[in-house]
């Protein structure tokens, strides 16, 4: 693999990234930072508290959507070729954590690391829902449910015979979503007004 193409897939999933549909969401219907709302944080579920339902499915669509065009376009210009697959993979979710243009405060990445394991490997997220919908019956906590069904991604990659790249990607991935998740939260500067 050529130095100055991997340089170049993992500038690009950086910058795609980088663009947190709950940001420009935000900044579309309210005219505002969604940094100033809720919990501080640039991702589905502070925008759907801001937004409503239709801003939680909006920020979904939007990030989803950008890990799939930046794995597609890595694909592509890679050849499939595993490692730089892998770093496309982690720059995506980086970018979202940490946005340049945002001073990198964005996202808590949890999208951006399921929209990830579906493209490298698509059959560890039914895995998950069914662990995620098993899960809740047993729990009946969301949050726990669904970082337990998170944790199975990488066990599923594993046990799928999955480049061990992937899996290694994509425990790694995981341990950072899971770090973010457990640091102190942003300070709520004031709530919605509308």
């Amino acid at each position: 693999m050529n130095v100055y193409m991997l340089i170049a897939v993992c500038l690009l999933s950086y910058g795609f990234g980088g663009l947190n549909g709950a940001y420009y969401l935000t900044g579309y219907y309210l005219k505002d930072d969604i940094r100033r709302y809720g919990s501080g944080n640039v991702g589905a579920t502070n925008a759907g508290r801001i937004l409503g339902k239709k801003g939680f499915i909006l920020t979904v669509i939007l990030d989803v959507s950008k890990v799939m065009a930046a794995m597609t376009i890595a694909f592509w210009i890679t050849e499939n070729e595993i490692i730089s697959m892998s770093l496309s993979a982690f720059f995506l979710l980086i970018g979202h954590i940490f946005p340049l243009q945002l001073g990198f405060r964005g996202g808590k990445g949890v999208v951006v690391f399921l929209a990830n394991s579906l493209f490298l490997v698509p059959l560890s997220i039914p895995i998950c829902g069914l662990i995620m919908g098993i899960s809740f019956f047993l729990l009946k906590d969301y949050k726990k449910a669904g970082f337990l069904s998170m944790l199975s991604i990488p066990v599923s990659a594993f046990l799928l015979s999955t480049p061990s790249e992937y899996t290694t990607a994509l425990l790694i991935m995981l341990f950072i979503v899971l770090l973010v998740h457990i640091k102190s939260p942003l300070p709520q500067l004031h709530n919605r007004h509308h």
